[in-house]
């Protein structure tokens, strides 16, 4: 069983924007990463995300290219501050490969609890538009392997 857990795009500051659509650099961003998961057989069930405009639209230029069986859906439980329980119980319920879209602190403290079981610990440095891949194994989850925009060619 997989999980990918994405941070947003770039998003646009608040003072210029309050409801902190991505910038066209975030969308590119986003769009590069996705199209080369695409490429790699990346199969997802679902795209949940918290609510948030960065993060909505984040999670529809993933499903444009990775096309979930289940489409994308908004979730509580993915906010910034949230607390990562509710995630992870999600996450542990799952039986098909998930995708959350979510915000830091929220989804560093999810991949550590989920990780060593300890949310207070960072242990990924996550990246605007980054996607990170997480396997179960034997109860146990694992790092599979992270893929950031700067890992992916702009012509790709």
């Amino acid at each position: 069983m997989e999980l990918y857990l994405v941070q947003h795009g770039e998003a646009k500051p608040e003072q210029e924007d309050p409801a902190r659509p991505l910038t066209a650099r975030g969308r590119e961003e986003v769009h590069r990463v996705a199209r080369h998961a695409a490429r790699l057989s990346r199969q997802v069930a679902e795209i949940r995300h918290s609510g948030k405009l960065r993060a909505r639209q984040t999670a529809e230029v993933l499903a444009e290219h990775l096309r979930p069986a289940r489409g994308v859906r908004e979730i509580e439980g993915l906010a910034p501050n949230d607390d990562p329980r509710k995630a992870r119980t999600d996450a542990e319920a799952a039986r098909e490969p998930l995708m959350f879209v979510g915000h830091l602190p929220h989804l560093s403290r999810l991949a550590s609890s989920l990780l060593v079981g300890d949310p207070g610990r960072e242990i990924i440095r996550f990246r605007p538009g980054g996607l990170v891949c997480l396997g179960k194994l034997e109860g146990r989850w694992l790092l599979q392997w992270i893929l950031t925009p700067d890992l992916v060619r702009a012509d790709a």
